[in-house]
């Protein structure tokens, strides 16, 4: 899993180079395609560590009225909030050359 807390990955979106895009792939639907898969991992990891420090926190109780704010939890929830969105943080692999893909058409590599 990836530290987020280290990722140099804006946390707005930013005006790209199109031909920095393209270097690795030549062409920038190839790109979107490589950037949107990592995205869609980068998300699913995120999720997975948000529910596990939350489940810290999850009360078993069955009395639904009961309902109580943890300072913890808000804590932990708006930090992941601040956190840059996934895509952003895939971009910024992407431009860093730390994503590996494959065209499975072509049988190209890049890093």
């Amino acid at each position: 899993m990836m530290d987020y807390k280290k990722t140099t990955a804006p946390v707005s979106t930013v005006t790209r180079d199109l031909d920095m895009m393209t270097r690795d792939t030549g062409n920038i639907y190839e790109t979107v395609i490589v950037v949107a898969r990592r995205a869609n991992q980068v998300s699913v990891e995120m999720k997975q560590e948000l529910n596990r420090k939350l489940e810290e926190f999850a009360s078993y109780n069955d009395n639904l009225e009961e309902v109580f704010e943890n300072r913890e939890q808000i804590e932990v929830s708006r930090y992941y909030e601040k956190l840059p969105k996934a895509p952003l943080i895939a971009l910024q692999e992407f431009e860093e050359n730390k994503l590996f893909f494959r065209n499975p058409v072509t049988g190209s590599k890049s890093h």
